[in-house]
């Protein structure tokens, strides 16, 4: 019983501790996609170099934004696109060209696309 207790707290330490976890460049935001509420939360992640190219937005290769959404955590590593940063794990799309108005998408055979506007 003790072992799993210290087991626990030492996996609760290093979720806390871990690079990047306390990088969040803004407070979660607050989206409707499809009907359903999505949380956006975004973080600079840990890079070994800040001069890489494509540093658009105050975001470099490394960061990543996590999604939360109908019961599932999405975490989506930006890409090195051009442009507004975009993030993608080769399945899920996120690019915020349009702040208010995400594109949020399913790349799987046909794309399938999810329409989402900010909430306040």
């Amino acid at each position: 019983m003790l072992n799993a207790l210290v087991a626990m707290a030492l996996s609760l330490m290093l979720l806390l501790t871990a690079p990047g976890a306390d990088a969040s460049s803004s407070a979660g935001q607050q989206f409707l996609c499809e009907g359903d509420p999505l949380e956006a939360l975004a973080f600079k992640g840990a890079v070994d170099a800040a001069d890489i190219p494509n540093s658009n937005a105050n975001s470099v290769p490394g960061a990543f934004v996590v999604l939360r959404w109908r019961n599932v955590s999405l975490q989506l590593p930006r890409t090195n696109n051009a442009g507004v940063p975009s993030y993608s794990d080769g399945r899920w799309w996120w690019q915020a060209r349009d702040p208010d108005h995400p594109e949020f998408a399913q790349l799987r055979g046909t794309v399938e696309r999810y329409s989402c506007e900010r909430q306040d």
